[in-house]
């Protein structure tokens, strides 16, 4: 069954920087593009990044631009944030998810499946 676990959250000071991974199995990941998504306490669910199956196409979100990468490693199966200048307004549950198709979208009525979240708090 497809599975995708998350990982690398946690507490830091604003202007920090963490990187979130996401482990993917049971399904054929180069076929998949992937993204991240987070929700704030009281928010609803927002786009923050995906990528394209191969890697080669990448989308933020404005609020991330810059200060965010998103990568991949398609031979590991994993899916990674790379989070620089932390604000406190990141501060969320950070969500991986697949894509039933290729390419790189923020379109969440196009992930079909999600991990359970890792939390990072960004404290001032």
């Amino acid at each position: 069954q497809v599975q995708l676990v998350e990982s690398g959250g946690g507490l830091v000071q604003a202007g920090d920087s963490l990187r979130l991974s996401c482990a993917a199995s049971g399904f054929t990941f180069s076929s998949s593009a992937m993204g991240w998504f987070r929700q704030a306490p009281g928010k609803e669910r927002e786009f923050v990044a995906t990528i394209s199956w191969s890697g080669g196409s990448t989308d933020y979100t404005n609020s991330v631009k810059g200060r965010f990468t998103i990568s991949r490693d398609n031979a590991k199966k994993m899916v990674y944030l790379q989070m620089t200048g932390l604000k406190v307004e990141d501060t969320a549950v950070y969500y991986c998810a697949r894509s039933y198709g290729k390419f790189a979208t923020r379109r969440p009525d196009e992930y079909d499946y999600w991990g359970q979240g890792t939390q990072v708090t960004v404290s001032s």
